[in-house]
């Protein structure tokens, strides 16, 4: 039966999908985040406007709230740059103090049954080493410093001690209709073609050495959420998540230029932090052209610009080393969604193009 779901970090890529999700299945939904998360659904949910890292802040709304009967942690705290944090100390511990500041005050609730969290790749130190492929759950844990294993070791404990069940997922390239985020790929690609077309530029891909890609629908995650929420089976159980294939980003880009309204043209290697922050009085005459939200290039990408290089592997001579995962553990045990991922990233390009974020396409 529904119960009631807090979603911590609500307002962001996954976890606006997850009020989706959870609030078509009937469930009550407090979300969590300093600004309402935008989502499809019509259905009513409480909006909490906490900041995680404000311990005191955190204690005055949650300590009070009762009936919380799962926990859906998705927020996560990233330095700019991005990259260069998630190697730095004071960058772990702010995570991991974000995840004590909710469950300190709340897992004193009896009605609490369950939570999830989200880890990454980088749990097989991908951005560290080249990883086993497939990435597998039962491999030994990836010893680095990483703010993954304060937040599990200090879930895991806290769940004992409370009888708590636990999921936590792995998901890959999350792919979904957020901007102003740390990472999510559609907005960058999306003011790259809008900059392009407005100045007669070639919309090559912009990225290094040919490699194949794993992504995932933000849909499908949330999905795995909800799913694990009611499964007795995902109880202390870790998942990775991808759509279910892989793709090459050269591949996929010609389905991109036509979302976006422009013609595909070659490589064009272009560091997307320096050219779109160099860009923004462009961007600027760009809304007002097309009357898109009034947003600046810093509030439409975050930090998501330094992903794109990431991802694309700008200036790489040779491809990276592969990143796969395997998604056999959680089919097996009964979740077996999947996405088209060059579909996933068109459908996500016309939402924003509707929610007048990107420019229509002709």
């Amino acid at each position: 039966m529904p119960g009631t779901v807090l979603i911590a970090g609500a307002s962001g890529l996954v976890g606006a999908a997850a009020v989706d999700a959870f609030l078509d299945d009937g469930w009550d939904v407090l979300a969590v985040s300093r600004r309402k998360p935008e989502i499809f659904s019509d259905r009513a949910f409480t909006h909490l406007a906490v900041d995680l890292q404000d311990e005191a802040a955190c204690r005055a709304a949650f300590g009070s709230l009762e009936g919380v009967s799962h926990v859906v942690y998705t927020a996560v705290y990233e330095k700019p740059g991005l990259v260069p944090g998630w190697s730095e100390r004071d960058q772990m511990q702010t995570n991991l103090a974000m995840l004590k500041n909710l469950l300190e005050p709340l897992s004193a609730d009896r009605a609490l049954e369950h939570v999830s969290l989200l880890q990454g790749t980088k749990a097989y130190g991908i951005h560290l080493h080249p990883m086993r492929v497939p990435g597998r759950e039962r491999h030994p844990r990836d010893e680095h410093e990483n703010f993954y294993w304060l937040q599990e070791d200090y879930l895991t404990a806290v769940a004992a001690e409370r009888g708590l069940r636990w999921t936590i997922f792995r998901p890959q390239l999350i792919v979904g209709p957020n901007y102003g985020v740390v990472m999510n790929l559609p907005p960058i690609v999306g003011a790259y073609a809008a900059i392009c077309k407005e100045e007669g530029l070639p919309f090559g891909f912009p990225g290094g050495a040919s490699s194949a890609w794993e992504a995932v629908d933000t849909r499908l995650v949330a999905h795995a959420l909800r799913w694990a929420a009611t499964t007795p089976e995902a109880s202390g159980q870790h998942y990775n998540l991808t759509n279910g294939e892989v793709f090459e980003w050269r591949d996929m880009w010609p389905a991109i230029a036509e979302a976006l309204g422009v013609e595909p043209a070659p490589d064009s290697p272009l560091q997307m932090a320096e050219f779109l922050t160099s860009k923004a009085d462009v961007w600027d005459r760009i809304v007002a052209k097309h009357g898109l939200r009034p947003l600046s290039m810093a509030e439409l990408v975050g930090e998501s610009h330094h992903y794109a290089d990431f991802c694309m592997a700008y200036g790489a001579t040779s491809p990276p080393p592969p990143a796969f995962v395997s998604t056999i553990k959680i089919k097996q045990a009964g979740f077996t969604e999947t996405w088209d991922s060059e579909e996933s990233f068109v459908y996500w390009l016309r939402v924003l193009q509707d929610r007048k974020v990107l420019p229509p396409a002709p």
